[in-house]
Protein backbone atom coordinates (compact mmCIF):
# COMPACT_ATOMS: atom_id res chain seq x y z
CA UNK A 1 0.00 0.00 0.00
CA UNK A 2 1.44 3.60 -1.07
CA UNK A 3 0.71 6.60 1.35
CA UNK A 4 -0.65 9.54 -0.47
CA UNK A 5 -0.47 12.57 1.48
CA UNK A 6 -4.10 13.93 2.01
CA UNK A 7 -4.80 17.36 4.11
CA UNK A 8 -7.91 16.31 5.76
CA UNK A 9 -7.63 12.08 6.10
CA UNK A 10 -4.59 11.11 7.97
CA UNK A 11 -4.29 7.74 5.86
CA UNK A 12 -4.98 6.86 2.28
CA UNK A 13 -3.56 4.57 -0.48
CA UNK A 14 -4.34 1.89 -2.38
CA UNK A 15 -5.50 -1.63 -1.41
CA UNK A 16 -5.16 -4.60 -4.10
CA UNK A 17 -9.05 -6.59 -4.11
CA UNK A 18 -8.19 -8.65 -7.10
CA UNK A 19 -5.62 -8.81 -9.80
CA UNK A 20 -7.38 -6.43 -11.87
CA UNK A 21 -7.93 -3.81 -9.37
CA UNK A 22 -6.63 -1.72 -6.78
CA UNK A 23 -9.14 0.72 -4.57
CA UNK A 24 -8.21 4.22 -3.66
CA UNK A 25 -8.98 4.71 0.32
CA UNK A 26 -8.57 7.14 2.87
CA UNK A 27 -9.34 7.02 6.39
CA UNK A 28 -10.71 10.27 8.22
CA UNK A 29 -11.53 11.62 11.88
CA UNK A 30 -10.19 10.05 15.14
CA UNK A 31 -8.61 6.47 15.00
CA UNK A 32 -10.81 5.91 18.13
CA UNK A 33 -14.28 6.98 17.32
CA UNK A 34 -16.99 5.61 15.96
CA UNK A 35 -16.70 3.19 13.11
CA UNK A 36 -18.32 4.13 10.01
CA UNK A 37 -18.21 3.03 6.36
CA UNK A 38 -18.91 5.61 3.37
CA UNK A 39 -20.38 4.13 0.38
CA UNK A 40 -20.76 6.46 -2.73
CA UNK A 41 -23.13 6.83 -5.09
CA UNK A 42 -23.31 6.28 -9.45
CA UNK A 43 -22.59 3.63 -9.46
CA UNK A 44 -18.75 5.24 -10.48
CA UNK A 45 -18.78 8.62 -9.06
CA UNK A 46 -16.10 7.91 -6.08
CA UNK A 47 -15.95 10.19 -3.17
CA UNK A 48 -14.70 13.55 -2.65
CA UNK A 49 -13.97 16.25 -0.20
CA UNK A 50 -17.66 17.44 0.15
CA UNK A 51 -18.92 14.36 1.97
CA UNK A 52 -16.80 14.44 4.42
CA UNK A 53 -19.04 17.46 5.88
CA UNK A 54 -21.18 15.43 7.76
CA UNK A 55 -18.53 13.71 10.50
CA UNK A 56 -17.56 15.58 13.49
CA UNK A 57 -13.69 14.36 13.16
CA UNK A 58 -13.74 14.24 16.69
CA UNK A 59 -16.38 11.87 16.72
CA UNK A 60 -16.24 9.29 14.07
CA UNK A 61 -13.55 7.08 12.31
CA UNK A 62 -14.14 6.95 8.48
CA UNK A 63 -13.34 4.89 5.50
CA UNK A 64 -13.82 6.25 2.33
CA UNK A 65 -13.12 4.41 -0.98
CA UNK A 66 -13.23 4.37 -4.53
CA UNK A 67 -15.42 1.63 -5.25
CA UNK A 68 -13.87 -0.57 -8.66
CA UNK A 69 -13.17 1.47 -11.76
CA UNK A 70 -14.38 5.03 -10.22
CA UNK A 71 -12.34 7.72 -10.02
CA UNK A 72 -9.20 7.05 -8.48
CA UNK A 73 -9.23 3.62 -8.17
CA UNK A 74 -7.26 1.40 -10.97
CA UNK A 75 -7.75 0.73 -13.84
CA UNK A 76 -10.59 4.13 -14.14
CA UNK A 77 -13.61 3.47 -15.93
CA UNK A 78 -12.98 -0.56 -16.24
CA UNK A 79 -15.75 -2.99 -15.96
CA UNK A 80 -13.91 -6.31 -16.36
CA UNK A 81 -14.64 -8.21 -13.17
CA UNK A 82 -16.88 -5.28 -11.60
CA UNK A 83 -20.22 -6.38 -9.98
CA UNK A 84 -22.44 -5.98 -7.23
CA UNK A 85 -20.72 -9.16 -5.74
CA UNK A 86 -17.60 -8.05 -6.68
CA UNK A 87 -18.63 -5.05 -4.34
CA UNK A 88 -19.51 -6.74 -1.58
CA UNK A 89 -15.97 -8.93 -1.48
CA UNK A 90 -14.16 -5.88 -1.85
CA UNK A 91 -16.04 -4.22 1.45
CA UNK A 92 -15.08 -7.31 3.15
CA UNK A 93 -11.73 -6.85 2.04
CA UNK A 94 -11.39 -3.11 2.94
CA UNK A 95 -12.75 -3.75 6.75
CA UNK A 96 -10.48 -6.50 7.24
CA UNK A 97 -7.29 -4.80 5.86
CA UNK A 98 -8.09 -1.74 7.84
CA UNK A 99 -8.68 -3.47 10.92
CA UNK A 100 -12.30 -2.69 11.29
CA UNK A 101 -15.00 -5.70 13.01
CA UNK A 102 -17.92 -4.12 12.70
CA UNK A 103 -19.86 -0.56 11.39
CA UNK A 104 -22.09 1.78 10.73
CA UNK A 105 -22.78 1.86 6.69
CA UNK A 106 -23.44 5.72 5.25
CA UNK A 107 -24.73 5.70 1.53
CA UNK A 108 -27.03 7.89 -0.68
CA UNK A 109 -28.59 6.95 -4.00
CA UNK A 110 -26.43 3.12 -5.91
CA UNK A 111 -24.91 4.09 -2.27
CA UNK A 112 -28.37 2.77 -0.53
CA UNK A 113 -28.56 0.09 -2.21
CA UNK A 114 -25.17 -1.44 -2.13
CA UNK A 115 -25.53 -0.40 1.91
CA UNK A 116 -28.63 -2.56 1.78
CA UNK A 117 -27.21 -5.48 0.12
CA UNK A 118 -23.57 -5.99 1.71
CA UNK A 119 -26.06 -5.31 5.02
CA UNK A 120 -28.29 -8.57 4.20
CA UNK A 121 -24.98 -10.74 3.09
CA UNK A 122 -23.26 -9.70 5.99
CA UNK A 123 -25.37 -8.07 8.77
CA UNK A 124 -23.00 -8.72 11.77
CA UNK A 125 -21.02 -6.40 10.09
CA UNK A 126 -23.21 -4.08 9.97
CA UNK A 127 -23.87 -1.86 13.57
CA UNK A 128 -26.90 0.42 11.74
CA UNK A 129 -27.71 2.09 8.49
CA UNK A 130 -28.02 5.53 7.35
CA UNK A 131 -29.59 5.80 3.87
CA UNK A 132 -30.08 8.99 1.81
CA UNK A 133 -31.72 8.81 -1.65
CA UNK A 134 -33.23 5.15 -1.46
CA UNK A 135 -32.82 3.21 -5.23
CA UNK A 136 -33.85 -0.14 -4.31
CA UNK A 137 -32.25 -1.52 -7.85
CA UNK A 138 -35.45 -2.94 -9.29
CA UNK A 139 -37.10 -2.71 -12.51
CA UNK A 140 -39.75 -0.05 -11.14
CA UNK A 141 -36.49 2.44 -10.45
CA UNK A 142 -34.96 1.96 -13.70
CA UNK A 143 -38.01 1.57 -15.48
CA UNK A 144 -38.36 5.49 -13.84
CA UNK A 145 -34.52 6.74 -14.01
CA UNK A 146 -33.68 5.28 -17.71
CA UNK A 147 -36.64 4.32 -19.74
CA UNK A 148 -38.86 7.46 -19.55
CA UNK A 149 -39.99 7.85 -16.44
CA UNK A 150 -38.22 11.27 -15.89
CA UNK A 151 -39.76 12.59 -19.06
CA UNK A 152 -42.96 13.46 -17.18
CA UNK A 153 -41.19 15.64 -15.02
CA UNK A 154 -38.42 17.03 -17.61
CA UNK A 155 -39.50 16.21 -20.94
CA UNK A 156 -37.02 18.58 -22.15
CA UNK A 157 -34.04 16.99 -20.32
CA UNK A 158 -35.11 13.54 -21.65
CA UNK A 159 -35.47 14.70 -25.26
CA UNK A 160 -31.69 16.19 -25.19
CA UNK A 161 -30.58 12.53 -24.11
CA UNK A 162 -32.85 10.35 -25.95
CA UNK A 163 -32.24 12.34 -29.67
CA UNK A 164 -28.87 10.78 -29.50
CA UNK A 165 -30.18 7.33 -29.87
CA UNK A 166 -31.35 5.76 -33.21
CA UNK A 167 -34.86 5.00 -33.03
CA UNK A 168 -35.45 1.45 -31.88
CA UNK A 169 -32.18 0.89 -29.77
CA UNK A 170 -32.13 0.79 -26.21
CA UNK A 171 -30.98 3.61 -24.81
CA UNK A 172 -28.66 2.53 -21.91
CA UNK A 173 -26.77 -0.03 -24.35
CA UNK A 174 -26.39 2.70 -27.18
CA UNK A 175 -24.91 4.94 -24.67
CA UNK A 176 -22.57 2.60 -22.74
CA UNK A 177 -20.99 1.48 -26.87
CA UNK A 178 -20.41 5.07 -27.69
CA UNK A 179 -18.79 5.76 -24.14
CA UNK A 180 -16.78 2.65 -25.10
CA UNK A 181 -15.46 3.87 -28.49
CA UNK A 182 -12.20 3.80 -29.64
CA UNK A 183 -13.61 7.20 -31.05
CA UNK A 184 -12.32 9.55 -27.62
CA UNK A 185 -14.25 12.55 -28.68
CA UNK A 186 -17.24 10.21 -28.88
CA UNK A 187 -16.71 8.59 -25.62
CA UNK A 188 -16.54 11.78 -24.32
CA UNK A 189 -19.42 13.36 -25.98
CA UNK A 190 -22.08 10.07 -24.71
CA UNK A 191 -20.04 10.35 -21.44
CA UNK A 192 -20.79 13.93 -21.06
CA UNK A 193 -24.64 13.57 -21.81
CA UNK A 194 -25.04 10.83 -19.42
CA UNK A 195 -23.56 12.70 -16.41
CA UNK A 196 -25.75 15.77 -17.67
CA UNK A 197 -29.00 14.00 -18.08
CA UNK A 198 -28.59 13.20 -13.98
CA UNK A 199 -27.23 16.05 -13.24
CA UNK A 200 -29.91 18.10 -14.77
CA UNK A 201 -32.74 16.95 -11.78
CA UNK A 202 -30.21 16.10 -9.13
CA UNK A 203 -30.85 18.98 -7.16
CA UNK A 204 -33.08 21.48 -5.97
CA UNK A 205 -30.40 24.55 -4.69
CA UNK A 206 -29.76 27.57 -6.40
CA UNK A 207 -26.92 27.04 -7.67
CA UNK A 208 -28.09 23.76 -10.27
CA UNK A 209 -26.67 24.51 -13.67
CA UNK A 210 -26.12 20.86 -14.37
CA UNK A 211 -22.56 22.21 -16.48
CA UNK A 212 -21.45 23.40 -13.15
CA UNK A 213 -22.45 20.66 -11.11
CA UNK A 214 -20.75 18.33 -13.18
CA UNK A 215 -17.15 19.75 -12.86
CA UNK A 216 -17.87 18.14 -9.17
CA UNK A 217 -17.34 14.99 -9.60
CA UNK A 218 -15.58 11.81 -11.84
CA UNK A 219 -18.52 11.83 -14.15
CA UNK A 220 -16.68 9.62 -16.70
CA UNK A 221 -16.71 6.75 -14.59
CA UNK A 222 -20.03 7.54 -13.55
CA UNK A 223 -21.34 7.47 -16.90
CA UNK A 224 -19.30 4.33 -17.69
CA UNK A 225 -20.34 2.61 -14.49
CA UNK A 226 -23.54 3.50 -14.14
CA UNK A 227 -24.42 2.47 -17.40
CA UNK A 228 -23.05 -0.84 -17.57
CA UNK A 229 -24.50 -1.62 -14.18
CA UNK A 230 -27.89 -0.69 -15.33
CA UNK A 231 -27.68 -2.37 -18.41
CA UNK A 232 -27.16 -5.44 -16.19
CA UNK A 233 -29.80 -4.69 -14.01
CA UNK A 234 -27.33 -4.23 -11.23
CA UNK A 235 -26.47 -7.77 -11.03
CA UNK A 236 -29.11 -8.66 -8.77
CA UNK A 237 -32.67 -10.54 -8.77
CA UNK A 238 -35.13 -8.34 -9.82
CA UNK A 239 -36.35 -6.69 -6.28
CA UNK A 240 -33.32 -8.57 -4.53
CA UNK A 241 -33.47 -6.04 -1.77
CA UNK A 242 -37.05 -6.19 -0.85
CA UNK A 243 -37.40 -10.35 -1.19
CA UNK A 244 -34.55 -10.46 1.25
CA UNK A 245 -35.63 -7.34 3.55
CA UNK A 246 -36.20 -10.03 6.97
CA UNK A 247 -32.64 -10.53 7.15
CA UNK A 248 -32.02 -6.82 7.84
CA UNK A 249 -35.33 -5.46 9.52
CA UNK A 250 -34.15 -5.14 12.91
CA UNK A 251 -30.90 -3.37 11.95
CA UNK A 252 -31.41 0.12 13.36
CA UNK A 253 -31.93 2.28 9.88
CA UNK A 254 -32.24 5.86 9.27
CA UNK A 255 -33.49 6.68 5.91
CA UNK A 256 -33.37 10.58 4.77
CA UNK A 257 -35.17 11.13 1.22
CA UNK A 258 -35.93 14.11 -0.83
CA UNK A 259 -39.92 14.94 -1.54
CA UNK A 260 -38.61 16.46 -4.88
CA UNK A 261 -36.53 13.38 -5.70
CA UNK A 262 -36.67 12.71 -9.39
CA UNK A 263 -33.99 10.25 -9.56
CA UNK A 264 -34.95 8.29 -6.82
CA UNK A 265 -38.55 8.23 -5.85
CA UNK A 266 -39.79 9.13 -2.39
CA UNK A 267 -41.85 5.74 -3.22
CA UNK A 268 -39.15 3.37 -2.58
CA UNK A 269 -38.49 5.35 1.06
CA UNK A 270 -41.73 4.83 2.41
CA UNK A 271 -41.51 1.27 1.11
CA UNK A 272 -38.35 0.28 2.40
CA UNK A 273 -39.57 1.58 5.81
CA UNK A 274 -42.78 -0.08 5.93
CA UNK A 275 -40.39 -3.44 5.82
CA UNK A 276 -37.99 -2.21 8.99
CA UNK A 277 -38.78 -2.64 11.98
CA UNK A 278 -36.25 -0.57 13.24
CA UNK A 279 -36.27 2.33 10.60
CA UNK A 280 -37.16 6.02 10.85
CA UNK A 281 -38.08 8.02 7.49
CA UNK A 282 -37.04 11.70 7.08
CA UNK A 283 -38.78 13.18 4.09
CA UNK A 284 -37.04 16.44 3.85
CA UNK A 285 -37.88 19.48 1.26
CA UNK A 286 -35.35 18.82 -0.82
CA UNK A 287 -34.34 17.19 -4.34
CA UNK A 288 -31.67 14.11 -4.87
CA UNK A 289 -28.57 15.34 -3.79
CA UNK A 290 -27.17 15.20 -0.19
CA UNK A 291 -25.97 18.99 -0.44
CA UNK A 292 -29.48 19.75 -0.60
CA UNK A 293 -29.75 21.51 2.72
CA UNK A 294 -32.66 19.76 4.18
CA UNK A 295 -30.63 16.35 3.37
CA UNK A 296 -27.66 17.50 4.79
CA UNK A 297 -28.82 18.85 8.02
CA UNK A 298 -31.20 15.53 8.68
CA UNK A 299 -27.99 13.32 7.30
CA UNK A 300 -26.10 14.90 10.20
CA UNK A 301 -28.63 15.15 12.83
CA UNK A 302 -29.55 11.14 11.97
CA UNK A 303 -26.29 10.32 11.85
CA UNK A 304 -25.36 11.29 15.71
CA UNK A 305 -29.56 9.94 16.80
CA UNK A 306 -28.54 6.49 15.35
CA UNK A 307 -24.67 6.20 16.32
CA UNK A 308 -25.01 7.61 19.92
Amino acid sequence: MATIKNEQSYKSGYIDVSVDHSLYFELYGNPKGTPVLFLHGGPGAGFSDKDKVFFNQRRYHVIFFDQRGSSRSKPFGSIKNNTTQDLISDINKILDYLNFDKVYVFGGSWGSSLALVYAIHHPNRVLGLILRGIWLANKYGLDHYINGGIKEFFPDVWERFAKLVPEGENPVSYYLDKMQSDNKAEGEKYAYEWARYEMSFYTINKISDPDEVIKTFSYKSLAILEAYYIKNNCFLQEDFIMKNIEKIENIKTSIVHGRYDFICTPAQAFRLHSKLKKSILNITNAGHSASDSENKKALIRELKRITS
